[in-house]
């Protein structure tokens, strides 16, 4: 299964390939979406959304796994970026391809194992978990890596229900 990780944003959308094979991880690509801050709204939401639909295009996921938003500050933020968050969505949904979401909270327990992981053991993890080099930068790079690893591990206890109960298909997400 190939999982495409998505961290959200409107000045860097955070984005990584896994592979999940039984119990492997493997990084395939990462990196960033970055926009100008000088441009206007919508010019900065069709360059995020042509980038990612280019990556689901050239890198074919199987799922398109988006962290939720979750803003307890900035109203204006928050709208910025649930529409970027949106055309994300659009782009997976255009491509036909599954889609996915989790909370910070369910990344962190899926990464770390503990909900209150601090960013740092975060990006430890995920460079741990993949075998990579170093630590992805920026932040939002490891984070989506890590929302990847989160439907790695999701996917497969969804399989596990589904075969211990005797059903097959469906998604518990």
């Amino acid at each position: 299964m190939r999982i495409m990780g998505i961290d959200p944003g409107i000045a860097i959308v955070g984005f990584g390939i896994v592979d999940h094979e039984g119990s492997r991880l493997k990084a395939v690509h990462y990196g960033s979406i970055q926009t100008k801050a000088e441009l206007s709204t919508p010019q900065r939401l069709k360059h995020i959304y042509d980038q990612c639909t280019e990556l689901i295009h050239t890198y074919k996921p199987t799922v398109v796994a988006v962290e939720k938003l979750f803003f307890n500050r900035n109203v204006t933020t928050a709208f910025t970026v649930g529409q970027a968050r949106g055309v994300i969505v659009l782009a997976a949904a255009e491509a036909g391809v599954e889609m996915t979401e989790y909370t910070p909270l369910q990344v962190k327990q899926a990464v770390v194992g503990y909900g209150q992981a601090e960013k740092h053991q975060i990006q430890q993890m995920v460079k741990m978990l993949l075998a990579l080099p170093e630590t992805p930068k920026p932040d939002d790079v490891a984070d989506a890596l890590g929302v990847a690893i989160c439907e790695a591990h999701s996917s497969k206890l969804a399989r596990q229900v589904h075969s211990a109960d005797g059903r097959n298909g469906g998604r518990v997400t």
